[in-house]
């Protein structure tokens, strides 16, 4: 979540707003250090993990709404202070901000536009990081799946190309963290970024074969994902071959697609599994790079 660009937009509609953020967290804990959330008079934005310490924090907040800037640090033992059973100790920073703050909102919620950046000297000397660095994930088919797709990954902190040769299969809206894409799919995976995971899921198997072809030959590309069944995978796997595409990539591509243990074919049903397991890899792609960056680093 881009929290200053919500900020200096609450505090241009509302005047005033406040943010909680887990500035501390230490054993077994609902959210991470880092987790925001942005509190207004008509609701709230993102969360701190939920339960009584999120309720409590909320009331807090709440509370500082329409005042002068103040920033206020709460720590909870989630045990003895909240008889929550996570045993957990999480210190929070709840923060006020009125219309003297929106100059200071907008100017952060440009630099969170551009790129992630980090900040020591706004609360006491915590390092605060702000921005997200997002998972390009491309997917190519509009039809019945692909359309609950995209519905399964707008809240999820991904960055999105649709693409299909058919302008009349796409929607009228799509959400805020995806970008349509009509014409030849084989563009987008030659622009794909570093990283990228790519499903496939086309109205055509020979549309599907061929974004896989040029995907699996594509190195920026992570993981290629296919829809299909294992009779799908096994002549894709043997045309792949037969093209010279790389034995470890074709060994590699993940067809069928979803994690294990779903059977229903519902089109909302498997778009749960394969966001799931977009979250899946994702996720051990991103501890892999921090590992690798720790090792050069100690290596140094």
């Amino acid at each position: 979540m881009k929290v200053w660009n919500l900020i200096a937009r609450t505090l241009e509609t509302q005047g005033s707003c406040a943010m909680v953020s887990v500035t501390r967290a230490e054993g077994s804990v609902p959210r991470e250090e880092g987790a925001r959330m942005v509190v207004t008079a008509n609701g709230f934005h993102g969360t701190i993990g939920g339960g009584t310490l999120e309720w409590k924090a909320l009331a807090e907040a709440q509370r500082m709404l329409g005042k002068p800037r103040q920033i206020r640090m709460l720590t909870q033992s989630l045990g003895p202070d909240l008889g929550q059973c996570c045993g957990g100790r999480v210190t929070l920073a709840i923060e006020s901000f009125d219309a003297t703050s929106l100059a200071e909102a907008r100017e952060m919620a440009a630099r969170e536009q551009a790129v992630p950046f980090s900040l020591t000297n706004r609360l006491l000397g915590i390092v605060e990081n702000f921005g997200e660095r997002r998972r390009a994930v491309l997917v190519f088919g509009a039809g019945h799946v692909g359309r609950a797709l995209i519905l399964s990954l707008a809240p999820l902190p991904f960055d999105v190309t649709w693409a299909d040769p058919r302008p009349e299969a796409f929607p009228g809206a799509m959400p805020q963290n995806v970008t349509g894409f009509v014409g030849d799919p084989l563009q987008v995976v030659a622009e794909a970024p570093e990283g990228s995971l790519a499903f496939i899921m086309s109205h055509s198997h020979a549309l599907d074969l061929a974004v896989a072809d040029a995907a699996l030959r594509k190195p920026a590309i992570a993981h290629v994902g296919v829809i299909g069944s294992a009779t799908k995978r096994a002549r894709f796997e043997r045309r792949l071959r037969d093209a010279g595409v790389d034995e470890v990539r074709v060994a590699a591509m993940i067809c069928p697609i979803g994690i294990g243990g779903i059977r229903s074919k519902l089109p909302a049903a498997i778009a749960v599994s394969v966001a799931a397991q977009l979250i899946t890899l994702d996720e051990a792609l991103s501890a892999s790079a921090t590992h690798g960056m720790l090792s050069a680093r100690n290596a140094g």
